[in-house]
Formats: structure tokens, sequence, C-alpha cells
């Protein structure tokens, strides 16, 4: 059953509607209603505010990292572990064929269910998840694959076993090396993109957003609570941090916007995979064609948070 959320109540209205119409075999009453429908739809998704996008983002039926792994990944093989502690299935990581390109995908993965949220630990990595992903991109530079990765986390886990293991430690060991690496790299934020336990995984030749993904150093609820002491103020933080695909991008903090369907990946994730697997294909054509990849990375890390007085 498809979940609607609040500001999308006349489209559940409507839907609804139009089950009846069809159960009544009233036809033309359901073509007036689906182009009723499709006006009504192209309203509301054209004016949502930067929490409404937000709230798509951490929509529950919203496409994790396996999905779009299961929908564009042939032949995969998962690498379990960091040799050092655990495998952290919070972070996984998957060798195989994107249309015939050989491809590592490492992604952040929220789980489904109570059982498998609490196995996925929610998508927060621990530090031995960080680790793995790090193992797996140096495995794919070996054998010079390119690495695809797919951001989806509230942040890093904080508990105290991570801190003990070295959680921020983590984070900067992969920062360091993934903007060294010597194979092409792309990194999609497929949802939400939070602090640390993002950009872990986030440094690469190319930086996309799905339109309405999100990418912030902190939770709007953590801003809101730290700025005003009010953690209700949510929408006035989501504002003042600009942490939206457009706004990023138009900060030039992102490469490129990856556009969902109208009403969400949720709504067609298949169609949502298919530009996510096109995005990456047509990156790696333009990276290797621009060539000497690693100093146009450098470049592009080292302009982030210019400014004029």
């Amino acid at each position: 059953m498809a979940i609607y959320l609040d500001f999308e109540e006349k489209l559940k209205s409507i839907q609804d509607e139009i089950e009846s119409a069809k159960i009544k075999g009233d036809f033309h009453a359901q073509e007036i209603l689906e182009a009723s429908l499709q006006k009504e739809t192209q309203k509301v998704y054209s004016q949502m505010s930067e929490y409404q996008k937000m709230q798509l983002a951490r929509h529950p039926d919203r496409p994790y990292a396996m999905d779009y792994i299961n929908l564009i990944l042939d032949q995969k093989c998962e690498i379990h572990g960091d040799r050092h502690f655990r495998d952290d299935k919070a972070i996984v990581c998957f060798l195989g064929y994107i249309d015939g390109q050989k491809a590592l995908i490492i992604g952040e993965e929220k789980g489904r269910g109570t059982k498998n949220k609490l196995e996925r630990n929610f998508g927060m990595p621990n530090p031995e998840g960080y680790r793995k992903a790090l193992r797996a991109a140096k495995m794919a530079e070996k054998f010079n694959i390119p690495i695809l990765m797919l951001v989806d986390t509230a942040g890093a886990y904080p508990g105290i076993g991570a801190e003990e293991r070295g959680q921020s430690e983590a984070i900067a060991k992969n920062l360091q090396e993934f903007a060294n690496l010597k194979v092409p790299t792309v990194s999609i934020i497929i949802g939400e993109g939070g602090s640390g336990g993002a950009l872990a995984i986030a440094v690469a030749d190319k930086l996309a957003m799905m339109s309405y993904s999100v990418f912030s150093v902190i939770s709007p609820e953590g801003c809101s609570a730290i700025l005003w002491n009010d953690p209700s103020k949510i929408e006035s933080a989501m504002k003042a941090m600009k942490i939206t695909a457009q706004d990023l991008k138009d900060y030039k903090l992102i490469d490129d916007i990856i556009e969902e369907p109208l009403s969400g990946a949720h709504r067609d994730k298949v169609t949502a995979a298919k530009s996510i697997k096109e995005y990456f294909l047509h990156s790696l054509e333009t990276i290797k064609k621009e060539g000497d990849f690693l100093s146009k990375r450098y470049e592009k890390l080292m302009n982030y948070g210019d400014f004029k007085a």
C-alpha cells in the first residue's frame, strides 16, 4: 500500500476516487480523474518547500542502496568485512557489471522492516563499515575498476563503541584515501547525506544528488535545537542551511542533479535506477575524456569553500 505524506493528501484522495471508479467500471469518470491527478501532481511537486523535499528524502518507500544495486548491477558479488573487527552491514560493497562495465558499488543501506533495520543499524555505519568501504575501494584500484558510491545515511553511528574503535579517524582516513584513488569515482546522494557519515564515501570525481535528496553537516532537527533551543523549528533550519540539491548546485558544492520521477523515486524505482546507471556510465566517459582526473579531482576539492569578501 502506497504511503502518502501530509502534503500529498489531495493526491491520495484523487487516487482513491480513481480506484473506486475502476471498481465500478466507470471509465469516463476514471479518465477525468486521471487527468485531474496529473494536473494536481504537477502543481504539488512544482511548489514544494525545502522541508517537503526532506520529507521525500526520508520517505519510508524511497529506494535504498540495495534496491538500486539489485536493479543496475549484474553478476554481483558482495565483499564482506574490514579484516580488523567485523562486517558492518550498514555499508554494502558489491563487485559486478553495469551494462557490461566492471564496477564496484559502495552503498549505505538503511534496511526495510524492523529486523533488517536493526541488522543494518538504520544505515548508520560504524568505523569498521568505513574501513570495509576503503578496503573494497583499494581492491578496485588494484584491478582498475571504477567506483560508484550511493550515499544514504542520517550520519555515522555515535555510539560509545564506535568512538572507542576510532569513528572520526576512520572517516578522516577515507577522506584522504578516496581523494587519492587512481580510478574514476562517482558518488550520488540518493536520500539523506548526513554529516561525516556521508562525506566518508562522497569524495569523488563526480558528486551528484537525486533531485529530492538532502546533504548537510547536521540534521535540521539538530540545527534548530542548537540555534533556537527548539527542535520544532525544522522548517526555519531547512531554509537557513541550504541543503537541497538545487541549493548545493547553485553553490557549486555538487556537480550535477539527477532528476527523479516527478512524484519521487519511490513511485518509480526502475526509472530512478535507470537514471543513476546512465549518469554513472556517462560520468565515466566524461572523466576518461578529460584525462588526468587525479589533478582535476584535487583542483575541485581545493576550490570548495572559496568566497568573496
